[in-house]
């Protein structure tokens, strides 16, 4: 078993998904370092890094770009865009990411989580994601998701995120990547 206080999850610390992985890092004593930045409410306060403008600035991306590679409208409102940016710090500075939420029928993962997945993508970083519909993980592998099997944090430098509504499935995934991983 490796040792918890050796790694660090990266995460935004939200509602959800994001605030579960906090609470097993922290029960497990994973570090913890949860990305925010001025004026925006998230449920963990452990680890919080808030961001300065110009550390989010650097992580602007194109919302008609994100839409089109999603295959969905995301506004163009202020929120968002800050969102987008905390996410793309999580993915990298995580090495490997685990993600809960849901992959439709096109690959890509819902909500605001899926431009996560697909920036772990574009950075060809190890991808797993718990799919709470079929209730599963699944791995990117090779362009395409491989199902099966129960992945085990292998990487110090680890980001955990996802939906904002994980049901019964979703969480216990979750505390079962962690009791897996450190026992």
């Amino acid at each position: 078993m490796p040792t918890a206080t050796n790694f660090t999850l990266f995460s935004g610390g939200a509602q959800g998904a994001e605030a579960e992985f906090g609470r097993q890092a922290e029960r497990y004593g994973v570090a913890e370092v949860n990305f925010t930045f001025e004026g925006h409410r998230i449920d963990r306060t452990r680890g919080i890094r808030v961001l300065t403008s110009e550390e989010l600035e650097k992580k602007d991306v194109s919302l008609t770009y994100v839409s089109k590679l999603l295959g969905r409208k995301f506004s163009n409102g202020p929120q968002i865009r800050m969102v987008l940016r905390t996410i793309m710090h999580q993915i990298d500075a995580g090495l490997e990411i685990f993600v809960v939420g849901t992959i439709q029928e096109d690959g890509t993962v819902t909500g605001g989580t899926g431009w996560g997945a697909e920036f772990a993508k574009i950075c060809n970083k190890p991808l797993h994601v718990f799919c709470q519909e079929k209730q599963a993980w699944f791995s990117w592998e090779h362009g395409a998701w491989k199902a099966g099997g129960e992945p085990v944090i292998t990487h110090t430098h680890f980001t955990g995120t996802g939906t904002r509504f994980p049901n019964e499935a979703g969480l216990a995934a979750i505390d079962g990547l962690f009791k897996r991983t450190f026992g």
